[in-house]
C-alpha cells in the first residue's frame, strides 16, 4: 500500500491548519484571532529501505522514519 508504514501502519491522518490575524497579546496588540480553518494531511515520514529476509531474498519496504531508528530490519 502506498504511504503505510510496513511495519507499525502508520499512515496519513486528517488535521486542520489555522489562519489567523491580529497581534499577539505580548506584542501589545489584543490576540491573535482564527480567521480560517482548512482541512490538511499530515504525512507520515517514510523512507524506502533495502533488506534481505530471512531466506537471503532482497526487497525493497517502506518504513517511517520511527521504525528506521529502532533497527530492527537488516538493512543490505
Amino acid at each position: 500500500m502506498a504511504r503505510v508504514c510496513e511495519h507499525c501502519g502508520k499512515k496519513p491522518q486528517p488535521g486542520k491548519k489555522y489562519k489567523r490575524r491580529g497581534l499577539a497579546k505580548y506584542k501589545g496588540g489584543v490576540g491573535r484571532k482564527i480567521t480560517g480553518k482548512m482541512l490538511r494531511r499530515f504525512q507520515p515520514n517514510l523512507q524506502t529501505v533495502q533488506i534481505r529476509e530471512k531466506n537471503g531474498r532482497v526487497r525493497r519496504i517502506k518504513l517511517c522514519a520511527r521504525c528506521l531508528k529502532q533497527d530492527i530490519y537488516r538493512k543490505v
